[in-house]
């Protein structure tokens, strides 16, 4: 599935290698406007630096287990997306299920509907491979987040540690039923 017009002037583009350096800024430019009012700027740097870098998102990039995609509005990128599927011997409670790790708006480009076509964009890969539910995990305190994913037809089922730099914080665990 290299890419998908949506409506809206969206327009869906899976992630090459050539793409890192979009992808690594608008990752850290994202990440910093949703969570470093929340957090000290040591953490999210510690953050940053190891999860964000480009050495770890060509890794990333290169798993065959793992997606990107960016969000481009009237040809403008606007936000990106991360899925992960489960591998074929994955006996983990999760081996059925598509994972959304990472799924962020710019800003500048929020309300205009492109989270939902991301993860309509989602819902529709995990059908085609016969998944029966996605998942993700949201900060406990990202309250608009979590909204969002309600609204979308995502129920709490859990909990995990999330660590950001030396602070452990609660992710709920939210899942979407599709079959």
């Amino acid at each position: 599935m290299p890419s998908s017009p949506l409506h809206s002037g969206v327009n869906i583009q899976k992630v090459t290698l050539q793409d890192l350096p979009l992808l690594r800024d608008m990752s850290i430019h994202t990440f910093r406007q949703t969570f470093e009012y929340q957090n000290t700027e040591q953490n999210m740097q510690m953050y940053l630096n190891d999860n964000l870098n480009e050495q770890q998102l060509t890794l990333e990039i290169n798993d065959l287990h793992s997606q990107f995609y960016i969000a481009y509005y009237n040809k403008v990128a606007a936000g990106y997306l991360k899925l992960n599927f489960p591998e074929k011997d994955d006996s983990s409670i999760h081996k059925d299920q598509l994972e959304v790790e990472r799924i962020y708006i710019l800003q500048d480009f929020q309300r205009l509907s492109i989270g939902k076509q991301l993860l309509d964009f989602a819902k529709q890969i995990a059908i085609t491979h016969s998944l029966k539910s996605i998942w993700l995990g949201v900060w406990e305190h990202n309250i608009k987040a979590i909204s969002f994913y309600k609204q979308y037809g995502f129920v709490k089922t859990g909990s995990h540690v999330f660590k950001l730099g030396d602070d452990e914080q609660t992710d709920e665990i939210m899942e979407l039923k599709l079959m």
